[in-house]
C-alpha cells in the first residue's frame, strides 16, 4: 500500500516561500509517476506540477516561474520549492501519486489531472497573507 505524508506547509506573507515535502513510502514503480495538487473549498482539485521521471516535469500555468517541483532520489521525496507566493495560491496542497499504465507497449505516467491518480497523501495548508 503506497503512503504519502506531506510536509512544510504554513503562514507566509505575499511574497514569501515555502518548500512542500512528500515522502512516499511503500511506491515500487521504477518509473515515477507523482505530482502536487491543490485545493480550496468549493473549488475543484487542481494540478500544481507533475514529473514523470521518464519524461520530464509539467508545471501549471499559474505556477511557471514561481514553483518548482524536485526529487531527491537519494532521500526519495518529492518537493515542491514555491517562491514569490501570492494570497490566491493559498490552499491545502496534496501529494498523490500512480503506478504507471501500460497498454500496447505504451505506458502513460499521468499529468495534471486529479482523476489520474490513486495515492493521496492528507494534505497540507498554505496560507498567503497580503
Amino acid at each position: 500500500q503506497v503512503q504519502l505524508v506531506e510536509s512544510g506547509g504554513g503562514s507566509v506573507q505575499a511574497g514569501g516561500s515555502l518548500r512542500l515535502s512528500c515522502a512516499p513510502s511503500g511506491y515500487t514503480y521504477s518509473r515515477v509517476c507523482m505530482g502536487w495538487f491543490r485545493q480550496v473549498p468549493g473549488k475543484e482539485r487542481e494540478g500544481v506540477a507533475a514529473i514523470d521521471s521518464y519524461v520530464g516535469i509539467t508545471d501549471a500555468e499559474f505556477v511557471k516561474g514561481r514553483f518548482t517541483l524536485s526529487k531527491d532520489n537519494a532521500k526519495n521525496t518529492l518537493y515542491l520549492q514555491m517562491d514569490k507566493l501570492k494570497p490566491e495560491d493559498t490552499a491545502m496542497y496534496y501529494c498523490a501519486a500512480r503506478g504507471p499504465a501500460c497498454r500496447d507497449g505504451s505506458c502513460y505516467c499521468g499529468g495534471l489531472g486529479s482523476y489520474e491518480y490513486n495515492y493521496w497523501g492528507q494534505g497540507t495548508q498554505v496560507t498567503v497573507s497580503s
